[in-house]
C-alpha cells in the first residue's frame, strides 16, 4: 500500500514538522531563522518611528518592541493554542504592507498622537481579521497549483530586490551605497554560502546560511563596514512597557487603511502557508490556514499592547526551510523565543545587528531565489498544457512584476489603492485567482469539469523539495 504523503509506512514516527532536535541543533537552527529575518523586523519601525517624530532612542525602543511581538506571534503560529496557529515552521514579523499607510497616518497626526492612532487602527484591524479568518480560509479551494505556483514564484522574485538593496548597503542616501566594497562583500558571502552548501554534510550543511553570515561578518570587520556602535549604546535590559507611547486612539480613516492592510496580509499569509505546506510535505488545508490566519490576526491585535505593529508571514524564512530541509516547527518556535529575548535584552539584539547589510544581502540572494525555485517546481505540476493555464501564469506574473520593475507605475492612483497595488504578491495573487476562475471554472463548457479545483496533493515518489536540483 502506498504511503500517505507526510507519514511513514508504519505510521509510528512523527512527521518531520512535529519532531524536536537536540538542543544545540535546535538553538543554532532557530538562530539562523532569526538572522535571516532580523533586518525585515526592525526595518518598518526604523521607517515609521522618524515619520512619527520619534527620537533615535525612542525608535530603538520601537525596534525592540517589534522583535518582542514578532516572537510572541511566531510562538502562536508554531506551537498553537486551541484553534490558533498553523503549527508549521512559520515565522511571523512586522508586515511591510502597513509601512506606507502608517507613515501617512504619522505625518497627518501631531507627534504625540501619531502612534496611539496607529496602534488603535492596528488593534481594530487585528480583531476584524480574527473574526473573518474562518471565512477567509475557505478561499483555499481557489488556490490550485497554477495559482500557488505563480504566487510562490512572485514571493521569491519580489524579495530579491530587497536582497539587492541590502547588497548595496541598504540606504540609498549613504555615500557608499552601491560601492565596490559593499557589493564585493555581498558577492563574497554569496560565494561562501554556496561553497559551504557544496562541501559540508549533515547538520553543518543545514546551518550553512548562519555559518556564511558569521564568516561574512568576521571578514567585514577589517574591511570596515561592521558597526559596533549599537552594542556600546544598548542597555542590558529593556522591557517594552505596555502602551509606552500612550493609550490607543481610534480614527476612522486610519482604521479603514489598516483593515485593508490586514486583508492584504491575510492574502499573502494564505499563499505563504500553501507554499510552506508543499515544501514540508504537509499540505495546508482549510483548517491549517484558518489557524494560521487566527495566529496572524491575534498577534496583530496584541502587538500594540507592547508597542508593536501588524504581523504577518515572513516569506524569506520559507526559503530557509526549503534550502536547509529542517522542517521542525519547534526550531522556528526556538527562533521565536530568541526574538523575545532580543526584545527584552537590547544588548543581545545589537549582537545580531552586527551583521552588515551587504553580508545579509549576499545570503538573501540564495534564500529568496530558493523561494522562487519552489514556485517553479509547483508550476511544473500545474498542467500548463491544459486550458489557459500558461496564459494565467503569464498575465499574473506580468502584473505582479509591475511594482518591482516600475516602482512608480501607480504613482497617480489614489493612495488607499497603493496598499494593494504596491505589493506585487497581492496583485499577482488576485489576478491569478480571477483568471483561474474565469478560464477554469466559469468559462468551461457544460459538462466539462473545471481544471484543478482543489490543490493537488504530492504524489508518492514526487521530488522532495529538500533534495530537488532547484534548491
Amino acid at each position: 500500500m502506498a504511503a500517505t504523503p507526510g507519514r511513514t509506512p508504519q505510521g509510528d514516527r512523527k512527521h518531520p514538522v512535529d519532531e524536536t532536535l537536540p538542543p544545540v541543533k535546535m538553538f543554532t537552527s532557530g538562530l539562523q531563522h532569526v538572522a535571516a529575518m532580523y533586518a525585515g523586523v526592525v526595518a518598518p519601525p526604523m521607517i515609521v518611528g522618524p515619520a512619527c517624530g520619534l527620537s533615535p532612542a525612542e525608535t530603538a525602543f520601537l525596534m525592540g518592541a517589534s522583535l518582542f511581538t514578532a516572537g510572541i506571534a511566531t510562538l502562536l503560529q508554531t506551537l498553537g493554542i486551541w484553534k490558533i496557529g498553523a503549527k508549521l515552521p512559520f515565522v511571523n514579523g512586522v508586515s511591510f504592507a502597513g509601512v506606507t499607510p502608517m507613515v501617512a497616518v504619522g505625518k497627518a497626526q501631531s507627534p504625540g498622537d501619531a502612534l496611539p492612532v496607529i496602534f488603535g487602527a492596528v488593534i481594530v484591524a487585528g480583531v476584524l481579521g480574527f473574526l473573518v479568518a474562518p471565512y477567509f480560509s475557505k478561499l483555499v479551494r481557489f488556490f490550485p497549483p497554477v495559482v500557488t505556483g505563480t504566487v510562490i514564484t512572485l514571493i521569491g522574485v519580489s524579495l530579491l530586490p530587497v536582497a539587492f538593496n541590502w547588497s548595496q548597503g541598504g540606504n540609498a542616501e549613504a555615500h557608499d551605497y552601491g560601492s565596490l566594497t559593499n557589493i564585493g562583500m555581498a558577492a563574497l558571502t554569496f560565494g561562501i554560502v554556496l561553497v559551504l552548501r557544496r562541501v559540508l554534510r549533515g547538520f553543518l550543511q543545514q546551518i550553512s546560511i548562519l555559518l556564511g553570515l558569521v564568516a561574512g561578518t568576521l571578514i567585514a570587520i577589517p574591511v570596515g563596514i561592521t558597526d559596533f556602535g549599537a552594542i556600546t549604546e544598548a542597555d542590558a535590559v529593556g522591557f517594552p512597557t505596555p502602551f509606552h507611547f500612550g493609550a490607543p486612539q481610534f480614527d476612522v480613516a486610519a482604521i479603514v487603511s489598516m483593515c485593508i492592510v490586514m486583508l492584504v496580509c491575510m492574502t499573502e499569509s494564505t499563499a505563504d502557508m500553501l507554499a510552506l505546506g508543499k515544501i514540508v510535505d504537509r499540505p495546508a488545508d482549510e483548517r491549517t490556514i484558518e489557524g494560521g490566519l487566527r495566529a496572524d490576526t491575534l498577534g496583530t491585535a496584541l502587538s500594540p499592547l507592547f508597542n508593536g505593529f501588524a504581523n504577518s508571514a515572513f516569506a524569506q524564512n520559507i526559503g530557509l526551510v526549503a534550502m536547509t530541509g529542517v522542517r521542525s516547527r519547534f526550531v522556528v518556535a526556538t527562533g521565536g523565543l530568541i526574538l523575545i529575548v532580543l526584545g527584552l535584552c537590547p544588548v543581545a539584539a545589537s549582537v545580531i545587528s552586527l551583521v552588515p547589510l551587504p553580508v545579509l544581502g549576499g545570503a538573501g540572494i540564495v534564500l529568496f531565489g530558493s523561494v522562487a525555485a519552489s514556485g517553479i517546481q509547483t508550476l511544473a505540476t500545474a498542467a500548463m498544457d491544459k486550458g489557459e493555464n500558461a496564459l494565467i501564469v503569464a498575465a499574473s506574473v506580468g502584473i505582479g512584476l509591475i511594482p518591482i520593475a516600475a516602482p512608480r507605475f501607480y504613482h497617480d492612483f489614489p493612495k488607499d489603492m497603493l496598499v494593494v497595488l504596491d505589493s506585487g504578491i497581492s496583485t499577482g495573487c488576485l489576478v491569478a485567482i480571477v483568471l483561474n476562475l474565469a478560464f477554469n471554472h466559469f468559462g468551461k463548457r457544460r459538462g466539462q469539469p473545471p481544471l484543478e479545483v482543489i490543490p493537488q496533493q504530492p504524489e508518492c515518489g514526487a521530488p522532495d523539495p529538500r533534495t530537488a536540483p532547484a534548491h
